[in-house]
């Protein structure tokens, strides 16, 4: 044993006065669907419902070994990391002091007190994660607390390696492939570091969302390099810059191996899990599952492992994700269109929808002194092929129309 599988095992152990550990899970529908063996690591079903509280924890747990009068640490996160420290201070009886941006949803600042209890105290500040985040790190050097980091750090590595070595023992023997989600590197680099140890013969894809591909650019790059934007909708997963501790364990990557998953189309995956299993997955912890497709021929007759990393999920947020995921899945569309301002125009327009069609937005405000008002609608159908009837009737009507239904700065903008 090296000494980094040595302290992944430690810290496996010690986790044990926290939470047994984790299922993981056979699913049938899914080794159905691909011809494989599919086994779920079911880490959004630790306390926390994710698996930031391994690395939060044994972080804190060697800080306490080495500075037994280290009484005040220090994180800034909006969200599973947050709470992951909550938990691990009220364990160790603790001070926790959470900052969080302003724009942080209610939800998560009370799920965190939940967690810590009287051993945590939340200071919002900062619109921005930035803001928060240097907040964060100048009240640690004014106080001589310690920051807690959500990921660039060898002790938090060494605890989410903890996922490698229960995922083994559990298995009883070595998979084939396990599918790893990506935001900052913490959970990909530390069962990777664990896993290439003790079983080389495993293989790894690894999965970012596509408006957060930090990984990816750092491989390009050569070096973790910070994304001028990011997608900020897999909250758990979209990091603008990996880490430059998780990108040395990580750097070994072949890019080919990293897959990319748009935003809407996790949503679809998420409503899937919800609907066909009863598994209940934040955008991020379904990002392992998101990708299999794109496996299926590589995966056939293997044994495969998918980390769900996260079932944080704000069920005020399924309106958006049913929409986005109609959206990907070319059932719902946006057009703003030219109808006549005249008596029957709206009847005419009406008389041009199939029988699947579905009115789900109409807005017009007729203009005085004008031929033609705009007219922005939304609609749902049961087939993806009925927008194409239904356009082709629209030109043939001599309607002018768009469809803004991808037009990112329009749609946030009117839908």
């Amino acid at each position: 044993m090296t000494l980094f599988s040595t302290a992944a095992r430690q810290a496996t152990a010690a986790l044990r006065e926290l939470f047994p550990e984790t299922p993981l899970q056979r699913n049938d529908f899914l080794s159905a669907r691909h011809d494989a063996e599919i086994w779920l690591k079911r880490e959004d079903l630790t306390p926390v419902r994710s698996y930031k509280l391994r690395g939060a924890f044994n972080a804190m747990r060697k800080v306490r070994d080495t500075r037994p009068d280290q009484r005040q640490f220090v994180c800034a996160s909006a969200g599973n990391h947050a709470q992951g420290v909550a938990f691990a201070c009220r364990h160790f009886g603790v001070e926790g002091v959470i900052f969080m941006p302003v724009t942080t949803p209610q939800q998560k600042i009370d799920k965190t007190r939940v967690f810590g209890g009287d051993n945590v105290r939340i200071e919002l500040t900062g619109d921005y994660f930035d803001q928060t985040l240097a907040a964060a790190q100048a009240f640690c050097a004014e106080r001589q607390a310690h920051f807690l980091s959500p990921f660039d750090d060898p002790d938090v590595i060494e605890g989410q390696a903890s996922v490698a070595v229960e995922m083994l023992e559990q298995l009883g023997r070595a998979p084939d492939i396990v599918v790893l989600p990506v935001g900052g590197g913490g959970l990909a680099s530390g069962v990777t570091g664990y896993l290439r140890e003790v079983a080389p013969e495993t293989g790894f894809r690894f999965v970012e969302p596509l408006g957060g591909a930090s990984l990816t650019t750092a491989l390009l790059e050569g070096a973790p390099t910070k994304l001028q934007k990011i997608n900020s909708f897999v909250d758990g997963a979209a990091v603008a810059r990996v880490g430059d501790n998780t990108f040395r364990m990580l750097s070994w990557v072949d890019r080919a191996d990293v897959l990319l998953a748009p935003e809407d189309r996790i949503c679809v995956t998420m409503l899937e899990m919800l609907n066909h299993e009863g598994i209940v997955l934040e955008p991020a912890g379904a990002l392992s599952i998101d990708v299999l497709p794109e496996l299926t021929d590589e995966i056939r007759g293997k044994t495969v492992v998918c980390v769900t990393s996260g079932g944080n999920f704000d069920f005020e947020r399924l309106p958006e994700v049913k929409e986005r995921a109609q959206r990907f899945a070319g059932l719902k569309k946006y057009f703003i269109l030219r109808m006549p301002q005249r008596p029957g125009a709206l009847r005419e327009f009406l008389n041009l929808l199939g029988p699947e069609d579905d009115i789900t937005r109409f807005e017009y405000l007729k203009k005085s002194a004008r031929n033609f008002g705009s007219v922005l609608i939304g609609i749902e159908t049961r087939q993806a092929d009925g927008f194409a009837r239904f356009t082709e009737r629209m030109d043939a009507a001599g309607l002018a129309f768009r469809d803004i239904t991808n037009d990112e700065a329009l749609s946030e903008f009117l839908i």
